[in-house]
């Protein structure tokens, strides 16, 4: 979970950076494959001359005051658009606005991402700042709200994807409250401030916190020498074991000593108890107060009914469904959990602080996947020859590295893809692999420049294979349930044996791929104890849901009632909540933690129903890229999902691939 912070003009930000920071389509596979052979080879290139990359507005290098003076020209390019709408001419402006300004919005905010330099970070920060407060006085004007609503109510639609754009378009502005009142829009904008409030504040809490237990050296035993060098030391030579998920991780998984381990998980479920608690419980009845004001019952009403799942009822069915399914599973994966733990530590109940050390225990035993000397065979050159292979055989694609264009970084290298039978120019992407000092630290897809027809008829580079007319649609702007979909169908070619030796090589000799047998321990690594897990990820998603169903629903009765009904008996630890340490909850993901399961359940039907048994069928790749990947957020995911599959989806084999593998 990430703890992260916003400002006053968070929805607005957040509703833009959905549609960068999502990983996404082929390029997921790269990302995933690439980290296995990151730390094995290092590489840096020389400098390049500038080269302007084809049909990119894209500008990468700009310097602090160049990205402050284009954030204003942004804004008041926007305004002037905005001014000068007008009954007869209003979808065009405002759409061809979104186009041309997307890849100049990137070139001011995507610095803060990969600069090292400060001046540069702030400047960037500063311009992310002015653009998104711009952005949220956009949409709440009501004279263009009004122009477009009256061109809604002709009805006069070029075409689907138009009267989509449109009703988009509705949307955003009615849910700034621009259909209602002026007194229950204002009642609105105070709530929403509060909601942002208190949202930042239970995330700065679980940021500040700073307990810490103390422990003896006998205390820690089983968690790696270099570990406890990491820890600090206080005067009678005890170690300082933090609340910090990298230090109660370690310990969990694999600290050898039963009360170590259970002393550790109640500190972490006490973490920022009552104060989060509470503010956790202001946060639900502000937020059932806003989806009021909009006209609906209840928060996952309002945040759901713009989602794949529509309806909360859909989503509660849905993770029954998925739980039930799993329950024998899940049971017999707990059965081994603690017959493990009756042969280490005899007839010590098994608590919900025992799982991680136990399930790695169990995968150490029955694999012997070594990943420190794992990643030996994958050299990251012949990782991304391998990649780029199953890509561009899959997809009908073309990829062309571009030796002197401009870049950030000397690390970076920027690749034109074509269609390989027309030879058409479909985009170009950058590969920044490698960890630097002030680089954003996690993996992401971002999209500079997205797809959109001009008025011209003209194609302005797109993201990949997207073809959507409106840029609204294009790239990663999928509908919130469905987005992940195309990177979870792909992880799938990282544990199948064809790729991962096409992908391998000893980093001495590159002609000795890694051996069969432990191909099919790293596929049946992935799969273990995949039933249980997914029950601990369902626990949070009912809970999450249910909070944002029904008013004055008591936090910490619920978590106890859910917690040994959905996992299996296991009891709560005592006098914890982990509502105060859930930021999902609080910030970014709240009416919507169930949707990453609703990802990966339709992922599993595409990859099970058309990729299993043909992992480089071109025909049905080629069906994917023009059905799933080419749409957009242009179709109905529903559309998209049957039109490809040839059926309604099916959870189906979602449930077989966590039984697949059973231990």
């Amino acid at each position: 979970m990430t703890e992260s912070q916003g400002n006053s003009e968070k929805m607005s930000k957040q509703k833009r950076e959905r549609s960068l920071l999502a990983v996404s389509g082929a390029a997921a596979l790269l990302v995933l494959a690439v980290n296995l052979g990151i730390n094995a080879f290092n590489s840096h290139r020389k400098n390049r001359k500038n080269k302007d990359l084809q049909g990119s507005k894209v500008r990468v290098n700009l310097s602090a005051s160049e990205i402050l003076k284009l954030a204003d020209r942004i804004i008041t390019k926007s305004k002037e658009v905005h001014d000068a709408v007008t009954y007869m001419n209003v979808i065009s402006p405002l759409a061809e606005l979104e186009a041309q300004q997307f890849p100049l919005v990137q070139s001011c905010v995507f610095p803060k991402m990969v600069t090292t330099s400060d001046d540069v970070h702030k400047a960037s920060a500063e311009a992310e700042r002015r653009i998104d407060t711009h952005l949220l006085a956009c949409s709440k004007r009501e004279d263009v709200y009004r122009v477009v609503k009256a061109f809604a109510a002709r009805g006069e639609w070029v075409n689907a994807e138009a009267k989509n754009y449109t009703q988009a378009l509705m949307r955003d502005f009615e849910r700034n409250g621009l259909n209602l009142t002026l007194t229950k829009r204002e009642e609105m904008q105070r709530v929403r401030i509060q909601i942002d409030k208190l949202s930042l504040q239970y995330i700065q809490n679980l940021t500040e916190d700073s307990t810490f237990l103390l422990f003896a050296e006998t205390e820690l035993a089983g968690l790696p020498p270099e570990f406890l060098k990491s820890l600090d030391k206080v005067t009678d030579g005890k170690f300082k074991v933090t609340l910090k998920s990298h230090h109660v991780g370690a310990v969990l998984e694999l600290c050898e000593v039963g009360t170590t381990r259970r002393m550790v998980a109640v500190a972490y479920g006490k973490r920022c108890g009552e104060v989060n608690l509470s503010i956790l419980e202001d946060l639900v009845q502000l937020r059932h107060k806003f989806a009021r004001l909009l006209g609906y019952s209840s928060y996952a009403d309002c945040a759901v009914d713009l989602r794949m799942a529509k309806t909360p009822s859909k989503v509660f069915e849905f993770l029954e469904d998925i739980s039930n399914s799993l329950t024998d599973s899940a049971n017999m994966e707990l059965s081994m959990l603690k017959d493990l733990k009756r042969k280490e530590e005899g007839d010590h109940p098994f608590g919900i602080e025992d799982l991680l050390y136990y399930v790695k225990k169990a995968e150490a035993q029955q694999f012997n996947v070594d990943f420190g000397a794992l990643k030996q065979y994958f050299p990251v050159n012949l990782v991304l020859s391998g990649v780029f292979k199953i890509v561009q055989d899959l997809f009908g694609l073309r990829f062309e590295e571009i030796a002197d264009a401009e870049v950030w970084h000397s690390d970076v290298c920027v690749y034109s893809v074509f269609d390989l039978s027309s030879g058409e120019l479909l985009g170009h992407f950058y590969l920044d692999m490698y960890i630097r000092e002030g680089k954003y630290n996690n993996t992401c897809v971002v999209a500079l420049q997205n797809g959109a027809l001009s008025s011209n008829g003209s194609r302005q580079v797109q993201h990949i294979c997207n073809r959507a007319s409106f840029a609204r649609f294009s790239g990663l702007g999928f509908d919130q349930d469905f987005v992940e979909v195309p990177a979870l169908v792909l992880e799938n070619w990282c544990y199948e044996s064809f790729t991962l030796k096409l992908i391998s090589g000893f980093h001495q000799d590159i002609t000795k791929p890694i051996k069969d047998e432990m191909c099919k321990a790293i596929k049946r690594w992935r799969c273990s104890f995949s039933a249980l897990k997914m029950r601990q990820e369902i626990l949070y998603s009912l809970f999450d849901q249910i909070i944002h169903s029904a008013e004055n629903v008591d936090i910490v009765e619920l978590f106890k009632h859910l917690h040994p009904r959905i996992l299996l008996g296991l009891p709560m630890l005592e006098d914890v909540n982990p509502a105060s340490r859930f930021p999902c909850s609080a910030i970014g993901h709240e009416a919507a933690c169930y949707s990453r399961i609703w990802s990966e359940v339709f992922a599993a039907d595409i990859f099970a129903s058309k990729f299993h048994d043909s992992y480089l069928n071109q025909y049905v790749g080629m069906q994917f890229r023009n059905k799933v990947l080419a749409p957009g957020g242009a179709k109905e995911p529903i559309e998209v999902l049957t039109s490809f599959l040839g059926r309604e989806p099916s959870t189906q084999a979602f449930i077989d691939s966590k039984s697949q593998y059973r231990l």
